[in-house]
């Protein structure tokens, strides 16, 4: 990537890591898109926030996975932009999103881990948002 990354911003942060999560497998599904959405329509913590960065945010991650060291650059502008107090936030979504469709495949629960490392997670914490996600997600 030839041009300088862009800054983002806490809400774009979250964004990346939804995205981030979806595109793991190399295959965005439907039902995984929709949740992104859906969490960007409802949640206070996209109240005031311009879904039109929604596209820009997503071509950044999938720029980033076609570069060498382009998941340590992403999870740098994320550390950067996400403050300590919306990390588990960005956990919690991952972890919706992953669930999503129903499937946990392998690299989904690698990037799952990398994510808990990368924003310093606590272990407790991550299976009580992971306990929650699985839940919520649950197919009758």
């Amino acid at each position: 990537m030839t041009e300088a990354l862009p800054s983002f911003s806490p809400q774009d942060a979250l964004v990346a890591l939804m995205i981030a999560t979806s595109a793991s497998d190399e295959e965005m599904r439907t039902a995984e898109l929709v949740t992104i959405e859906d969490l960007i329509d409802h949640l206070p913590v996209f109240a005031d926030y311009d879904s039109d960065r929604i596209r820009r945010v997503s071509q950044t991650v999938l720029d980033l996975f076609e570069e060498e060291d382009g998941l340590d650059a992403l999870f740098g502008l994320v550390r950067s932009a996400l403050p300590e107090r919306l990390r588990e936030t960005g956990y919690a979504l991952a972890c919706d999103v992953a669930a999503a469709d129903g499937r946990l495949g392998e690299t989904e629960l690698r990037m799952l881990a990398e994510i808990r490392h990368e924003l310093n997670i606590d272990r407790l914490h991550c299976a009580a948002i992971e306990w929650g996600a699985r839940v919520r997600h649950m197919r009758g």
